[in-house]
C-alpha cells in the first residue's frame, strides 16, 4: 500500500499549487492521504487542483485502485456526535441497520450537513459461505460460483408496447430477493444435473467484518458523526438536526434512545457567546457609573454614552455588508472597545462642557454655537490621531497567518471598526448634541462648576505635580526602576501558544497496544468507561474503537476515543454536589485511568483535541516528529526520545505513535510449485483474496436498503495458520491441492502502519502539559534530547503542534509590533514636527508595561499570543493619554497666551485630568467582567488580552499623571519650540482662538449663554 498507493499520491500532490503540507497513513488494505493547503484557499478550487493531480497517477496505480476525494468538510467540521441505543427489542444488526437508512439519510438531507458517519452495531449483509470440500467435490470452482450469483442478479428492460392507446414498459426482474433466492441459484451442472448454490455453500444474511464499534455508557450503542459543511453556521444546524432528529422519533422502535447530549460545537459556543455578551453588557453598566461619577450630570452623560450603541449599531452594518458573521471572539472586541468608544466623545463633551462655563464669565459671551464650534476645534486633532494610532497599532494582528490568524483577526477587525465608528461619532453627532443640550443648562450657570470628586482629584494633583516638578530626577529615577524591574522579569515568564478552553466536556483517546483484536479493544475501553463514569460530575461517555466504514481516519482497532459529556451545574444541584475545577477533575481522571494498564492515554478536550490536529496532525499539545527510512530505527530513536522527555517535569499523556510490528500470516506462492500445477501466480493470490476476506459480488436491495453480497470462507476456515495452510486451490487439470503445496504458509511480524509526511517516512512522539507553562517544558524537552539522543545522518526531527506555532507567531508579532511603533512615531512627528515632542508622547508606552508586566505576573506568570494581543492594543491606548495631555500643553501656550512655566504646566495638567482619568478608567473598568471567572466558556481566550491592558492603563494613567509633566517640564521648552517652528498659523483676529487648526467661520448663534447674575 505504502510503495504502490500512498507514495505515488503524495509525490504527485507535494508541491501542488497552494499545498503547505501531505500527510498519509498506509494501513493494511488502506491508504489515506491528507493534503493542508493554505489558508484562505477555495476549497473548490483545493479541489479541483488534487483531482488533476490524481488523474496524472491514476495510470501508475494497480489495477482497481481509484482514489476518491473525502466530503467537502474538515477536522474542525465535526460538530455533532448522536448515540443509538436499543432495548430488548432491537438487537444491534436492527439498530445500525435503523442508523444507515432512516437516521442518517434523514440528516443528510439537512442543508449544510457534509457527512454523517456511523460506528457500531452489526452491518449486514448477504454471506455466501463456500464449504470447499463440497465445492470441489462437484468439479465447480469459486469463480463459477461468483459469476452465477453476479448474473443471477440483474434487472433488464423489454421496451415499451402500445396498449388501447397506453405506453406499457416490458421489465425484466431477476433481482434477488431472499436467502432462499439465492440458495436456489444454478451455480453449473454435473452429469447433466444442476447444482445449485446451498449444495456448495452456506448462504445467511449476518453481520459484516466488524473494523470498528462503539457504545454508549459503556453499553453497545451506534455513534453518528456529523460533519458540516464549510461556511455553515454550527449553531443553526446543530438546531436543524435536533429538530430532525425530533420529528424522526416517533417513527423509531420504542426501545430506540436518541441521545443527543454526547458532544455538541454549539454548547461550547452558545456559553461562550453569551458569557462574552454579559461580560460586554456589565462593561457598558460601569462605563455609565464612572462617567456619571465624574460628570455629576444626566446630560453630558447621555450625551457621552450615545457613542455606545452608534457605534455598534455601525459595526453591525460594516459587519452585514462585509458577511462577517458575530461570534465570541467579534464580541470579544467590542467587549474590549466598549470602554473606549465613549473616548471621543468624553473629550469633546468635557471640553466643550468647561468652555461654556468659562464662557458665562466673559464680560461679552460669544455665541453658544461658535464656543462649541471651537471647543470641538480644541481636541479634534488629538482625537482623531489618537484614533489612528489605536488603529495603526492593530495592522500586525492581520498578519498573522495559520489558526491564530483565524482566531484574532475577527477580533481586530470588530476592535478597530467599532472604535473608527465612535470617532466619527464624536465629529459629527457629539457636537450637534452638545449644542442642543448643554447652552442652557442650570450647571452652565451654577456658581459650583465642578462636582466634589474632581475638586478633591485636582486637589490632590496639585499637591503631586507640585512636588513632582520639585522634584523631577526623583520621580524619572524611580520611574525608570520601575522599568527595569518589570523589563528584567518578561524573560522569566512561562509561555504558552492560546490560553487552555474551557469546553465543558473531554476528549480521553485509548491506545492499546498494537495488534490488539478488536474484542479486546473494546473490553478495555468499556473498562475506561467505566472508570470515567465514576467521577460525579460525568452524564455520558461516548466510545468510538477502531474505524468506521465512511470515516476518512485509519485508525486502526487498538485505539478508542472516549467523547465525556459533563452534567449541568443544575443536575448536579439536584444532587446535592458542586461542580469540581477543570484541573480538580482531570487530576481526578488521570489517577483513575492510571489503573489501567497496558494502555496509553491522552486527555484532552474535542475541540482543542481538533486544534491540534490541525496545526501538527496530532490530536496533542506537541508532535516530536522523526524522519528516517528504517521503521525499526524510527521506533528505536522514538522510544530514547520519550525516555528522554519523560523525565522532564509536567509532561504528561506521552506516547509513541503505534507503528510497530504485528503479526502477519503470510502466504508466499513459490515459483517451482507454481509451475508445477500450472497455475498462475496472481490467479492464486486473487482466489485466496476471495476466499479469506471475501469478494462483493453484488447488492441485494430491500427497498430503499441496500446490502452486499458476499462470497468467502466462513470464519471457522480461516482463522489458524493449519486451516488456511489446507485450503484446497484447484489447478488447471482440475485437481484439488492444498495452499501448503504451492505457497509457504508463516507467521511473521510486519508494519501496522507506515505514516509520511511530505513524502518522508515519520514517527511521532506526542504529549500535552499540565501544571506547567508549554514554552519552558518543550525547552526543557528539547534540551534533555539533545543530550540524550543522537540521530545519524538522514535522521532529523522536528518538534510541532502549539510550540511551533507559539513561537512562529511570537516573533512575527515582535518583528510588526516595531513597524507599528515606527508608524506611530511617523504619525505623530506628521503633526507635531518634533522628535522630542513625540518621544516624551511614546512614553507612555513603557509606563503602560510596568502594569501589564505586574497583571501577567499576578495571573500566573505565563506569556500567550493572547497576552500579545493584549499588549498591542494597550501600546495605542497609552497613547492616547500622552497625546492629550502634551496637546493642551501646546494649546495653552499657541493660544493662550501662557509661558512655558511650571504653572502652565499645572494648568494644563489639572484641565486636562478629568477626561484623561476618565478615558482611562472607563476603558479599564470596562475589561473587569472580562478578568472574572477567566475559566468561563469564551472568557478563557479573552483573559489574558483584558488582563494585561488593564494592568497596563492603571500603570500608564497614574504615572502619566506625574511623569509626563515632569518631562514635559525638563524637555518640553526646546520640544515646543520645534513645534512652533513647523506650525505658522494665522489667527482668525486679534484675539487669541481655542483652536488646533484655522477654522472656517460658524454661522452666527442669535442665542448666546447668558452671563451669570
Amino acid at each position: 500500500m505504502e510503495a504502490l498507493v500512498t507514495l505515488p499520491v503524495e509525490t504527485a500532490l507535494n508541491g501542488a499549487t497552494g499545498v503547505a503540507a501531505v500527510r498519509s497513513n498506509s494501513a493494511i488494505g488502506l491508504g489515506m492521504v491528507f493534503v493542508e493547503f493554505d489558508y484562505g484557499t477555495d476549497i473548490f478550487t483545493a479541489r479541483q487542483i488534487v483531482a488533476e493531480k490524481l488523474q496524472t497517477v491514476s495510470g501508475q496505480l494497480p489495477t482497481g485502485i481509484t482514489p476518491v476525494l473525502g466530503p467537502i468538510s474538515s477536522v474542525m467540521g465535526q460538530i455533532m456526535l448522536v448515540g443509538l441505543s436499543g432495548g430488548q427489542q432491537t438487537n444491534a444488526a436492527d439498530l445500525r441497520t435503523l442508523a444507515n437508512y432512516t437516521v442518517r439519510q434523514r440528516l443528510l438531507s439537512i442543508p449544510g450537513v457534509a457527512q454523517v458517519i456511523p460506528i457500531g452495531g452489526d452491518n449486514l449483509q448477504y454471506q455466501v459461505l463456500l464449504d470447499m470440500p463440497r465445492l470441489n467435490a462437484t468439479g465447480l470452482t469459486v469463480t463459477q460460483v461468483e459469476e452465477a450469483l453476479r448474473r443471477s442478479n440483474l434487472n433488464t428492460t423489454g421496451n415499451f408496447f402500445d396498449r388501447n392507446g397506453s405506453e406499457v414498459l416490458i421489465r425484466n426482474l431477476g433481482r434477488l430477493r431472499s436467502v432462499a433466492d439465492i440458495e436456489n441459484i444454478i451455480v453449473g451442472y454435473r452429469q447433466g444435473s444442476p447444482i445449485s448454490v446451498k449444495q456448495v455453500a452456506t448462504v445467511a444474511f449476518g453481520a459484516r467484518f466488524k473494523r470498528g464499534d462503539g457504545s454508549v455508557n459503556g453499553k453497545p450503542a451506534v455513534i453518528l458523526s456529523i460533519e458540516k459543511q464549510p461556511g455553515t453556521a454550527t449553531v443553526g444546524l446543530t438546531q436543524a438536526v435536533e429538530k430532525a432528529l425530533v420529528e424522526l422519533k416517533p417513527s423509531l422502535p420504542k426501545d430506540v434512545q436518541v441521545n443527543t447530549r454526547l458532544f455538541k460545537q454549539a454548547d461550547f459556543i452558545e456559553s461562550s457567546i453569551t458569557n462574552v455578551e454579559e461580560a460586554l453588557r456589565d462593561g457598558a453598566i460601569l462605563v455609565v457609573i464612572v462617567l456619571f461619577a465624574f460628570l455629576l450630570n444626566v446630560r453630558t452623560t447621555f450625551i457621552s454614552l450615545v457613542a455606545i450603541p452608534l457605534s455598534l449599531l455601525v459595526t453591525a452594518l460594516v459587519f452585514r455588508v462585509a458577511g462577517i458573521s458575530i461570534n465570541t471572539m467579534t464580541l470579544g472586541g467590542l467587549a474590549i472597545a466598549i470602554g473606549e468608544l465613549v473616548d471621543d466623545a468624553i473629550v469633546d463633551v468635557e471640553n466643550v462642557f468647561r468652555r461654556l462655563r468659562e464662557n458665562q464669565y466673559l464680560p461679552q459671551p460669544k455665541p453658544a454655537l461658535q464656543v462649541i464650534y471651537a471647543a470641538s476645534s480644541e481636541v479634534r486633532n488629538s482625537i482623531v490621531y489618537a484614533t489612528i494610532i489605536v488603529v495603526l497599532v492593530f495592522l500586525p494582528l492581520f498578519a498573522l497567518e495559520g489558526m491564530e490568524g483565524r482566531i484574532f483577526a475577527p477580533l481586530g477587525i470588530a476592535y478597530i471598526t467599532s472604535i473608527v465608528a465612535s470617532l466619527f461619532v464624536s465629529l459629527t453627532i457629539t457636537p450637534v448634541l452638545c449644542y442642543y443640550l448643554l447652552p442652557k443648562m442650570k450647571q452652565i450657570r451654577a456658581a459650583e462648576q465642578e462636582g466634589g470628586l474632581v475638586r478633591w482629584l485636582k486637589r490632590k494633583d496639585t499637591g503631586l505635580l507640585g512636588w513632582g516638578l520639585a522634584h523631577p530626577k526623583m520621580v524619572l529615577t524611580v520611574t525608570g526602576l520601575l522599568f527595569a524591574l518589570a523589563a528584567s522579569l518578561v524573560p522569566f515568564f512561562g509561555t504558552e501558544f492560546l490560553p487552555p478552553f474551557n469546553e465543558g466536556s473531554l476528549t480521553v483517546n485509548f491506545s492499546a497496544p498494537a495488534g490488539t483484536s478488536l474484542t479486546e479493544s473494546n473490553k478495555l475501553g468499556t473498562l475506561g468507561e467505566e472508570q470515567i463514569l465514576q467521577l460525579p460530575e460525568v452524564a455520558y461517555t461516548a466510545r468510538r474503537t477502531g474505524r468506521a466504514e465512511l470515516d476518512e481516519h485509519a485508525e486502526s482497532v487498538n485505539n478508542s476515543e472516549i467523547e465525556v459529556a459533563f452534567k449541568t451545574e443544575q443536575e448536579l444541584e439536584r444532587e446535592g454536589k458542586k461542580m469540581r475545577s477543570r484541573e480538580e477533575i482531570l487530576a481526578d481522571l488521570r489517577q483513575r485511568l492510571g489503573l489501567i494498564t497496558g494502555v496509553n492515554v491522552n486527555i484532552g478536550q474535542p475541540i482543542s483535541h481538533r486544534l491540534d490536529h490541525l496545526l501538527s496532525g496530532v490530536r496533542a499539545q506537541v508532535a516530536i516528529k522523526i524522519f528516517g527510512n528504517d521503521l525499526l530505527e524510527l521506533r528505536r530513536y522514538a522510544n530514547e526520545i520519550r525516555t528522554a522527555a519523560g523525565a522532564v517535569p509536567g509532561v504528561v499523556d506521552l506516547q509513541v505513535e503505534k507503528q510497530v510490528q504485528i503479526p502477519q500470516l503470510l502466504v508466499r506462492p513459490r515459483d517451482a510449485a507454481l509451475r508445477a500445477y500450472g497455475l498462475e501466480r496472481g490467479q492464486v493470490v486473487a482466489t485466496l483474496e476471495t476466499l479469506f476476506q471475501g469478494d462483493v459480488v453484488s447488492q441485494m436491495l430491500d427497498g430503499q436498503k441496500r446490502f452486499d453480497l458476499i462470497v468467502k470462507l466462513p470464519e471457522a476456515q480461516r482463522n489458524d495458520i493449519a486451516t488456511i495452510a489446507q485450503t484446497r486451490i484447484e489447478t488447471p487439470s482440475g485437481a484439488l491441492i492444498p495452499v501448503s503445496q504451492v505457497a509457504d504458509v508463516s507467521y511473521e511480524p510486519g508494519p501496522n502502519t507506515v505514516n509520511h509526511e511530505n513524502t518522508q517516512r515519520r514517527i511521532t512522539v506526542s504529549m500535552n502539559v499540565a501544571g506547567r507553562d508549554l514554552g519552558s517544558t518543550v525547552k526543557e524537552v528539547q534540551a534533555r534530547i539533545n543530550q540524550q539522543v543522537k540521530l545519524p545522518a538522514g535522521y532529523y526531527l522536528t518538534y510541532g503542534g502549539q510550540f511551533e506555532s507559539q513561537q512562529s507567531a511570537s516573533q512575527k508579532i515582535l518583528w510588526l509590533s516595531l513597524f507599528s511603533l515606527a508608524g506611530i512615531f511617523l504619525v505623530l512627528y506628521s503633526h507635531f514636527k518634533s522628535g522630542l515632542m513625540v518621544g516624551q508622547i511614546m512614553l507612555n508606552i513603557p509606563l503602560a508595561l510596568i502594569g501589564s508586566v505586574v497583571a501577567v505576573l499576578l495571573t500566573g506568570g505565563t506569556f500567550s499570543i493572547a497576552s500579545l494581543v493584549g499588549f498591542i492594543t494597550l501600546t495605542g491606548i497609552a497613547s492616547r493619554n500622552g497625546i492629550m495631555m502634551i496637546s493642551h500643553y501646546i494649546h495653552l501656550v499657541e493660544h493662550e497666551g501662557e509661558k512655558f512655566s511650571k504653572e502652565m504646566i499645572i494648568r494644563g495638567s489639572l484641565e486636562r485630568l478629568v477626561p484623561v482619568l476618565m478615558t482611562a478608567l472607563v476603558a479599564a473598568l470596562a475589561l473587569v467582567p472580562l478578568t472574572l471567572a477567566k475559566d468561563a466558556p469564551g472568557k478563557e481566550i479573552l483573559y489574558p488580552v483584558a488582563t494585561v491592558i488593564l494592568g497596563g492603563l492603571l500603570s500608564s494613567t497614574f504615572l502619566d499623571i506625574v511623569v509626563t509633566p515632569v518631562v514635559f517640564w525638563l524637555f518640553g521648552e526646546k520640544a515646543l519650540a520645534q513645534y512652533l517652528r513647523g506650525h505658522h498659523e494665522v489667527s482668525l483676529d486679534a484675539h487669541p482662538q481655542e483652536l488646533d487648526a484655522q477654522p472656517l467661520t460658524p454661522p452666527a448663534d442669535q442665542n448666546p449663554v447668558q452671563p451669570a447674575v
